[in-house]
């Protein structure tokens, strides 16, 4: 059974915070369908406030620290990547950006995103494909049509008028389930058996006749 690895990154500063809600959704579904479609999966958490000082002192001195180096490790190793920001000033938070700046650029190309946001009006909303969606795109992720904002309507509430959040959720983390199928880009391939150099002359003579 192949395995899927999705590392949920949460912006949110508060604890607990509407941001790691919505990331917590959003990774619940996904790990329910990639199952359901016949992988097995592993979800990794990173709330970046634990990281702001290890963040901040990599701009600093261009080192990062253990723990920051190993969830850099992971970003990289992942097939999958849920980003939930919360809004301020309409547009991500700087926590969230400065992560996202001491990455190697070239380490999500390819990736399979999901993007989530959370603010306290429904005018935030367009954060989603006006900040967050371009940053990505610039870093030649491959990200799912459906953004998921939730605002303070959204918690509790199944019936607002409109679409629920659960149901927004579902079709988003839907979409990268889609993007997580088949033959992942930048996946490497399984390691070829090292052969003596006797071995591969001989098959390379034998092809021959």
């Amino acid at each position: 059974m192949e395995t899927r690895r999705i590392t949920v990154l949460s912006a949110g500063l508060g604890v607990p915070s509407s941001s790691r809600l919505l990331a917590d959704q959003l990774a619940a579904s996904t790990d329910r369908q990639l199952r359901a479609a016949g992988y097995d999966v592993r979800i990794d958490v990173v709330e970046l406030r634990d990281l702001a000082v290890d963040i901040a002192n990599n701009f600093v001195t261009g080192y990062a620290a253990s723990r920051l180096a190993e969830v850099i490790a992971g970003v990289e190793d992942s097939d999958g990547i849920i980003a939930v920001s919360p809004i301020f000033s309409a547009s991500y938070s700087g926590l969230f950006k400065s992560f996202i700046d001491v990455l190697d650029p070239k380490s999500l190309d390819g990736k399979a995103v999901l993007l989530g946001a959370t603010g306290g009006t429904d005018r935030h909303q367009m954060v989603l494909d006006y900040a967050m969606r371009p940053l990505f795109s610039y870093l030649r992720t491959r990200i799912a049509a459906t953004g998921v904002f939730a605002g303070p309507q959204d918690w509790g509430n199944t019936d607002d008028g409109g679409s629920p959040l659960s149901a927004r959720v579902d079709r988003a983390a839907g979409e990268l389930v889609q993007l997580l199928s088949g033959p992942q880009p930048g996946r490497k391939n399984a390691t070829l058996d090292s052969l003596p150099f006797e071995q591969l002359l001989a098959g390379i003579s034998g092809g021959g006749r």
